[in-house]
């Protein structure tokens, strides 16, 4: 007797890096493997609004993604796919219109309408100010951009999710589940909120545009936390949806998302485990029906090393594959339903929720309290770092159960690399893409993409007529950076403090006997990376050891730094990289530093290859730190050894 199957969630793996061509290849491959939408990650230049060409993008082309700089790209990205057919997810938010535009553009080129088109943009500006820092402007025209995106879409492509609201970077930058929950509530309700004010939707289509806004959420490895963290949001979601906005059809109120499971928790020691632990996260969105994903992304084992292999990529495909295809889960309605201990912790995850939602909406909304917001995650962060170093909270292979075989898996080897070549290619490729198309077509473009960007006008027709025209990701984000400005957000540092404990204790004591005064650190990340949480976490413990901290933010030229080092005359520069851009940056910046006679040590912190160690060294740098190096109080006694010649 056969047994009816609910349908399983769509499968994506998130990947691009090197090349459109390169990156098209992947995804085929991926999709033949069984893979049933695509999740598409850009490379840093991308994200932020840079051409390859430009000074900023230097070490960046092609490392955490697929450079996307014109619409010639897009066709080659995405050659073969159909794009009537295929559900794309692209992971991009400050310049997310640039994006759909130019997948608009691509897909006219084939024949496909706009109102074809089914996907996501990832659209969700706050959780960038908040964990991930690929911002460019600041709120109030951010939430324009998003508004206009929200409102085109609703009219011209009604199939595509204009926003993709993304708690998953909230919980990898320390998030609670409470947290986690409230500020992404609080993110849709000030972004719905403003497309009802901005008087660019009917009334009577209002509930269209709700259910067109998703969520993307992380699942980490308390994973009955996690189910039940899911039940909250979709009850919430679905009263906010009745009560705050009138929407009736209840399939319009449904909370759709998509996931990718935690990535903080993945460890450099002991790599392996990560398998097991990727799977049991999965479980997390997937084990109650009423909450499930409904697309479903994992990470590869080795990701905590560097760039995984397209092997590594089908393993984790495989995963989600055994799950729905052997298991009997599908077969069967929501197995929770029910149960006491799920039913009360749901309860007490949503009336936590909804008491820090109510904060967030008192103090105005998610894009004006994105400072407060910021201080709480970070927090929140110092507080799970003391739990692991205290021995608290075990992480398998990291600070408990140590002893370990050797791995016959490969560790560092198996990661892929980017052809450093790439960055100069991508340069060429920019370069013959002007000189070959009509000049004079783009800069009327981008003379009246100005004129709707300073006007109340909706951005999108503008901007997908550059694309046509074939203008580039760099003089877009031009164009918006003189409308707009630019915006430098807050860094979270100041107000957390944890206070000296154990044997950050000894070092706040070194500090107050030292002869020449406390140590005076210079922390900063070079270049676009905006995964800040590792140089928050070292800022804050230096702070609490009793050093003197100097720590401006994210996105630093290499001559920002050297002023800074210039002018506040650190004893050591801590520099945070988690780009893959470190041997490209730390040699040039060390080169610049002593070309201004500064020979303050560096130190380098990030996801680095135990093969790029000797490099690094002998280009200067003092000390080297991974995602393995968790006892901040040693990292922090190892500073000072640096900063009196010990060390």
């Amino acid at each position: 007797m056969s047994v009816e199957r609910d349908r399983p969630w769509m499968m994506r793996t998130y990947s691009g890096h090197s090349t459109a061509a390169a990156s098209n290849e992947l995804y085929r491959t991926n999709l033949a493997r069984g893979q049933t939408g695509l999740s598409i990650a850009f490379d840093l230049p991308t994200q932020t609004g840079y051409d390859p060409d430009s000074e900023m993008a230097r070490g960046e082309v092609g490392k955490v993604g697929v450079p996307v700089a014109h619409l010639g790209h897009m066709r080659t990205l995405l050659d073969g796919i159909p794009p009537g057919q295929m559900n794309t997810s692209m992971t991009i938010n400050a310049p997310a219109s640039w994006l759909l535009a130019l997948y608009v553009a691509n897909a006219e080129e084939q024949g496909v309408a706009s109102s074809d088109l089914r996907g996501t943009t990832q659209n969700d500006i706050v959780k960038e100010y908040l964990s991930r820092g690929t911002y460019i402007f600041p709120p109030a025209p951010s939430r324009r951009l998003i508004v206009d995106m929200v409102a085109w879409c609703a009219e011209h492509a009604p199939s595509w999710n204009p926003m993709n609201v993304c708690s998953y970077h909230l919980q990898e930058a320390g998030a609670t589940p409470v947290q986690e929950i409230a500020y992404a509530m609080a993110t849709a309700i000030d972004v719905l909120d403003a497309v009802r004010d901005s008087g660019q939707v009917a009334p009577d289509r209002f509930g269209q545009v709700f259910g067109s806004i998703s969520f993307f959420v992380n699942a980490g490895i308390r994973f009955v936390e996690e189910i039940c963290k899911l039940r909250a949001m979709t009850a919430m979601w679905d009263r906010i949806g009745l009560d705050r906005y009138g929407v009736e059809d209840p399939k319009a109120r449904r909370f759709r998302y998509g996931v990718q499971v935690n990535s903080l928790g993945l460890t450099e020691a002991q790599p392996e485990n990560n398998v097991q632990r990727i799977v049991l996260e999965m479980l997390g969105v997937s084990l109650s029906k009423r909450a499930r994903a409904r697309s479903v992304q994992l990470p590869a084992w080795n990701e905590a090393l560097g760039l995984p292999t397209p092997w590594d990529q089908q393993w984790s495909l495989r995963m989600q594959q055994v799950l729905a295809f052997e298991t009997d889960l599908l077969e069967y309605g929501d197995l929770f339903d029910g149960s006491h201990v799920v039913e009360a912790k749901t309860a007490e995850l949503e009336a936590a929720a909804q008491a820090e939602l109510d904060d967030v909406l008192a103090m105005g909304g998610a894009f004006e309290a994105v400072e407060t917001l910021k201080s709480r995650l970070v927090a929140s962060m110092a507080e799970r770092t003391r739990r692991i170093e205290s021995g608290d909270q075990t992480v398998v292979g990291v600070n408990d159960f140590t002893d370990t075989a050797e791995s016959p898996l490969g560790g560092s080897k198996s990661i892929l690399t980017v052809d450093p070549a790439v960055g100069d290619e991508m340069i060429a490729d920019v370069s013959a893409w002007r000189s070959s198309r009509d000049q004079a077509a783009v800069d009327a473009a981008l003379v009246e993409l100005q004129r709707v960007a300073g006007s109340d006008e909706n951005v999108m027709p503008a901007t997908i007529a550059l694309a046509r025209a074939g203008g580039t990701t760099g003089e877009w984000g031009q164009v918006m950076r003189e409308a707009f400005g630019e915006f430098r957000g807050p860094t979270g540092v100041g107000g957390t403090s944890g206070g000296a404990t154990g044997a950050l204790a000894h070092v706040a004591a070194r500090m107050r006997s030292r002869p020449n005064g406390p140590v005076r650190l210079l922390v900063a990340k070079p270049g676009l990376d905006g995964h800040s949480n590792g140089a928050e976490q070292i800022a804050v413990a230096a702070r609490d050891a009793g050093m003197e901290v100097i720590y401006s933010g994210i996105r630093l030229t290499l001559d920002q730094i050297v002023a800074s080092a210039r002018d506040e005359d650190p004893d050591v520069i801590g520099l945070s990289i988690l780009s893959g851009s470190h041997l490209e940056l730390v040699p040039d910046l060390i080169g610049k530093l002593r070309a201004e006679g500064i020979d303050t040590p560096v130190i380098v912190g990030g996801i680095i290859p135990e093969a790029d160690r000797g490099r690094l060294e002998a280009a200067g740098v003092a000390a080297i730190y991974t995602p393995k190096d968790y006892e901040l109080a040693e990292i922090m006694s190892d500073i000072a050894d640096i900063a009196d010649g010990s060390g």
